[in-house]
């Protein structure tokens, strides 16, 4: 995968305290268990970490874990 995917990874990594192989590009937030709390959190730490902004509201539970790391080098590359 990218390097987005892998720093995606790397966060919720962190934020969920599991390794990073239990993260698949296919894994959905909802599959992964992740709350509206979380959500924000990842939508902050993406700002954070990677310089671009991706609302939490975007985060929707059925988006896959790969789908994310496109939209953030969409938004990197604009």
């Amino acid at each position: 995968m990218t390097a987005t995917y892998e720093q995606l990874v790397s966060i919720l990594s962190t934020l969920h305290d599991a390794p990073a192989d239990r993260f698949r590009p296919e894994a959905t937030y909802a599959h992964l268990d992740v709350d509206s709390l979380t959500m924000v959190e990842i939508s902050i730490h993406i700002e954070r970490h990677l310089g671009v902004t991706v609302e939490d509201s975007e985060l929707v539970p059925d988006l896959t874990l790969g789908a994310t790391a496109e939209l953030i080098d969409t938004r990197l590359a604009a």
